[in-house]
């Protein structure tokens, strides 16, 4: 057994205690920037519904237009992070810049339902999409089984999981291969569209903004389906300190990464309308398996297998960057100490990893998983306005603060009105989903006044804690990292 082992294990009390040789690792290059952001925006999304931006524009044309725009207010939003991300160079995100800004209360709220809802639902859902695409082909006239696709869903967590505690380095090469390998699906989805467009196929276009859609209400809808296929952006904020040279790389990577989305995006949309009519695309539920079977003959089989891959990526991604979010929510005293751990020979978050895999298995009991998905856009658009609106507050609470990234006060300030209307829209169009969101929110109140705001705990749960964080920290051969950051 090692000397660090050894040391670990001689007495409980030690593996509680900071280490000044045990922390997170400075192993993200630009490349694994990019990859992160690029392999996390691009999911299944663009592959399977590309049909949500048509169906409330109603036309080609202004579909088209949605996703330019969709692609630039994204870009808007991640400059504005690229400040706050230059400005709190901490991991965490939105956490730490609402922390920041707002106080412990605001901050706590939004991890508490990124714990409960945004990550894991996010997570699973992206598994099941994974598993439903590698088992179809064995069930080519039906749906596959639900509890064989959540058995798979199961198992990859599991598998994501492992290669993330075991290695930075692994993960990371995982998400720059599958990064690469959508790229390369949605390539040859743009070079057939082109192909066909230049044979002289032109007649979906013949009238591009025949049927538009001119109510505001579809309007804003047609933009919430573009900005969740972009949404993702700011997930290379949640591991800022493990980014080599982040003031640098942090803002490269995004000036790299959301115009090369914006443009694959339109280019694939364009080649999808190229090929299919607007029914058939309104008719279908994977747009890219469907363009693969009517372009592709007996190659069409590589579609689900690109979609495959995609979800893989972007589930690689997710737990990667999410697992640093409930990390730096720990070392801030938000959820368990244990939780703010990392394991003494792989430098990595394992207590984090291990906790995100089990509430996300836990989720995948829930029968109808998807319903949780209607709740996840209001109360994230709402945390990404709060963390916009923190940008506009420390410019004035801390004019002076070292901005090595400082964008000009007119993007924060449109992405901070897009972003409201964004957010006060579905109390017209969807009362029920913001209730449960909100409702789902103010639950976390009463768990901040009873396990954070609470000084004065009994001695018997102050006792049941420090047994909890020790016996994770002995099973995991974790301990605290250094202390300076415990702040």
């Amino acid at each position: 057994m090692s000397i660090k082992k050894n040391k670990l294990l001689a007495s409980g009390k030690e593996t509680l205690r900071p280490n000044s040789d045990i922390k997170l690792k400075k192993e993200l290059g630009l490349l694994d920037g990019v990859a992160i952001i690029v392999g996390i925006i691009i999911g299944a999304g663009i592959f399977v519904s590309p049909k949500g931006v048509l169906k409330s524009s109603g036309s080609i044309g202004l579909g088209l237009i949605v996703w330019v725009l969709s692609g630039l207010l994204s870009m808007i939003g991640a400059l504005c992070y690229a400040e706050l991300g230059t400005m709190i160079p901490k991991s965490g995100g939105d956490y730490a810049y609402i922390n920041e800004a707002f106080g412990p209360l605001p901050a706590f709220l939004y991890l508490w339902v990124a714990l409960l809802v945004l990550v894991p639902t996010g997570n699973a859902i992206t598994a099941l999409t994974f598993a439903q695409y590698i088992l179809q082909p064995a069930w080519p006239t039906c749906e596959p089984p639900y509890e064989a696709v959540r058995l798979l869903a199961a198992v990859i967590i599991c598998l994501l999981t492992v290669i993330n505690c075991y290695n930075v380095k692994w993960a990371t090469r995982v998400q720059d291969i599958f990064t690469g390998t959508k790229i390369l699906a949605l390539v040859i989805i743009v070079i057939a569209g082109m192909w066909v467009l230049a044979s002289g196929k032109t007649e979906n276009f013949k009238n591009p903004m025949s049927n538009t859609n001119p109510e505001p209400g579809f309007i804003a809808l047609a933009f919430y389906s573009g900005l969740f296929s972009y949404s993702g952006w700011n997930y290379l904020n949640f591991v800022t300190e493990e980014l080599k040279e982040p003031y640098k790389n942090l803002p490269r990577a995004i000036w790299i990464s959301m115009p090369l989305v914006t443009i694959i995006y339109v280019l694939t949309n364009i080649a999808y309308f190229v090929v299919l009519t607007r029914d058939e695309l309104l008719a279908s539920d994977a747009v890219a398996v469907t363009f693969g079977d009517k372009l592709l003959g007996v190659m069409s089989w590589i579609m689900p297998f690109f979609v495959a891959c995609s979800t893989f990526g972007a589930l690689n991604g997710a737990i990667f960057a999410s697992s640093r979010l409930f990390f730096v929510g720990a070392r801030q005293g938000h959820l368990p100490k244990a939780i703010a751990l990392i394991n003494i020979d792989r430098f990595t978050p394992v207590p984090s990893l291990v906790f995100l895999c089990f509430i996300t298995l836990v989720l995948l009991i829930i029968k109808d998983v998807y319903v949780l998905i209607n709740y996840l856009s209001f109360v994230e658009a709402l945390f990404t306005t709060l963390s916009v609106s923190g940008l506009l507050w420390l410019r004035c609470k801390r004019p002076d603060a070292e901005r090595p990234i400082k964008v000009n006060i007119i993007f924060p300030i449109i992405f901070f009105i897009i972003c409201l209307f964004l957010v006060t829209l579905p109390f017209y169009v969807s009362p029920w989903e913001v209730g449960i969101g909100l409702v789902l929110i103010i639950s976390g109140i009463p768990m901040y006044l009873i396990f954070i705001y609470w000084k004065d705990k009994p001695l018997w749960l102050i006792r049941i804690s420090d047994s909890f964080n020790l016996v994770c920290a002995k099973m995991f051969l974790c301990v605290l990292e250094d202390g300076k950051r415990n702040h």
